[in-house]
């Protein structure tokens, strides 16, 4: 008499918020022939070890981006280049060391933070990201930090986080070593943004949003360069998808 069959168990689904991650256009890539848009693979991995699912969202038109990112649970801005000076710095002259600047781009980005920093959207915003965050809440850079000698690009140095802030519990910690790559930074800060993070120069190195509605942290080093060994980077996305699914749980 054959033995019954043990009795199929379904696996309960894995409900994954979605977070938006908009694309980088980028002139060449290797293995394609033409111009592309792209994502650092590296920012996708930690919002999916996070419990997130990252969606690459194709740069467009702004009138678009409210629409488009309606369908999302939390909104991760990226890295890239830099940020047009006359969007913060009216009739000022352009440091020779500005580069990859993309008006498209910036409109789609800055588009997307006013979106979600209006619907209180859980938002992560890194390098870049946190600077586009300033500027769309009226803030300035400094163009260049000052050359090689001042810049933080491929620097991995301590940095010194406030407590009780919203970067500090991400990453459960005061202090942590952040890898850089930047030659710009926060010079005077956006409406309602506060410093809470500094590097040993004083350079800003995060940014909390007194008020916001929804889970923010902004951070100007990349934590997903050392996210999938370092508990306390991976932190700042976990805390992102977690404000995401509960936003999923319990939507406004």
């Amino acid at each position: 008499m054959p033995m019954p069959r043990p009795a199929h168990r379904a696996r309960p689904p894995v409900t994954r918020p979605l977070i938006a991650l908009p694309q980088r256009y980028a002139a060449t890539t290797s293995a394609l022939r033409y111009a592309a848009v792209v994502t650092a693979r590296a920012l996708a991995d930690a919002v999916f070890r996070a419990g997130g699912e990252p969606f690459m969202m194709h740069p467009g038109e702004p009138d678009e981006a409210a629409e488009r990112l309606a369908r999302c649970a939390g909104l991760l801005l990226p890295g890239g280049g830099d940020v047009a000076p006359w969007r913060y710095a009216t009739g000022a002259d352009v440091h020779r060391a500005v580069y990859d600047v993309d008006d498209a781009q910036d409109a789609f980005d800055l588009a997307l933070a006013h979106c979600a920093l209006a619907r209180g959207l859980p938002t992560l915003a890194v390098c870049r990201g946190m600077q586009v965050v300033n500027v769309a809440l009226g803030g300035t850079l400094r163009q260049d930090m000052g050359g090689p000698a001042s810049e933080h690009r491929h620097k991995v140095h301590p940095v010194r986080v406030a407590a009780g802030s919203t970067v500090a519990g991400a990453l459960g910690a005061t202090r942590t070593e952040a890898s850089c790559y930047h030659h710009q930074c926060v010079d005077l800060p956006g409406r309602g943004l506060t410093p809470s993070a500094w590097a040993t120069d004083g350079t800003v190195e995060a940014l909390e949003l007194t008020g916001a509605a929804g889970w923010f942290a902004a951070v100007q080093w990349h934590p997903e360069d050392t996210a999938a060994v370092d508990a306390g980077q991976q932190g700042l996305f976990g805390g992102l998808v977690r404000a995401a699914g509960e936003r999923v749980l319990t939507p406004s």
